[in-house]
C-alpha cells in the first residue's frame, strides 16, 4: 500500500458514469507492507505492518504469531517468497521448534485459506481510501483487523452449499 497525499478523484462524471481511479504503483520510500496470519479454526487474524518486505520483518511477524499462540504446534502455510525461505529465516525457525512450514505450490494461491480473508480485509481497510503516511495505514490495518476479528468464524475450504428453496404456496388441481 502506498500513502497518497492528494484527494481522490470525484466519484461520478458529468455524464453519469462512475470514474475509475487508475492504480498507482511505485517503489518509493513510503511503501508499507501488511503481513497477516489466519487462525483457520477460529477465523482470528493477526496482522502487522512493515516498511519493507524482508526476512527481518517477516521474522518479527512470526514472533508475533508465536506469542499469540502460546501452546501447541503452529503450522504456517505460505508461498515461496524469498524472505519466507531465506537462510536467516531458516536459522530463526531452528530456534523455534513449534513452528512448522508448508509451502503451497507455485501458482496455487487458492489452496491458501488466507486469500479469502485478504479479500475481506482489503475491502474493509484499504479499498477506496487515501492515506497520508505509513502510520495511517497501520491504524487502518489495526482497526479493520479488530472489526473482522469481532465477527470471526471458522474458515472452511470451498463454497457453502446453496440454500434449499422452499415453496411458498403449493397448489393442487383436481378435475
Amino acid at each position: 500500500m502506498i500513502p497518497r497525499a492528494f484527494a481522490p478523484a470525484p466519484g461520478w462524471s458529468p455524464d453519469g458514469h462512475r470514474i475509475k481511479a487508475e492504480l498507482d504503483y511505485s517503489r518509493g520510500p513510503e511503501k508499507t507492507w501488511v503481513y497477516g496470519g489466519l487462525r483457520v479454526r477460529y477465523g482470528i487474524e493477526i496482522t502487522t505492518t512493515a516498511s519493507s518486505r524482508n526476512s527481518v520483518n517477516y521474522q518479527q511477524f512470526l514472533q508475533k504469531v508465536e506469542d499469540a499462540n502460546p501452546t501447541g504446534a503452529i503450522w504456517i502455510v505460505t508461498d515461496n517468497l524469498s524472505s519466507h525461505n531465506s537462510k536467516s529465516t531458516r536459522e530463526w525457525l531452528q530456534d523455534h521448534p513449534r513452528i512448522f512450514y508448508v509451502f503451497i505450490p507455485v501458482g496455487a494461491c487458492w489452496l491458501n485459506l488466507q486469500e479469502g480473508w485478504w479479500r475481506l480485509f482489503r475491502k474493509a481497510a484499504l479499498a477506496g481510501r487515501s492515506y497520508c503516511g505509513p502510520n495511517d495505514i497501520a491504524q487502518a490495518t489495526a482497526v479493520a483487523t479488530a472489526q473482522l476479528n469481532a465477527r470471526a468464524k471458522p474458515w472452511i475450504w470451498g463454497r457453502p452449499a446453496p440454500p434449499t428453496r422452499t415453496l411458498r404456496r403449493r397448489f393442487e388441481y383436481r378435475l
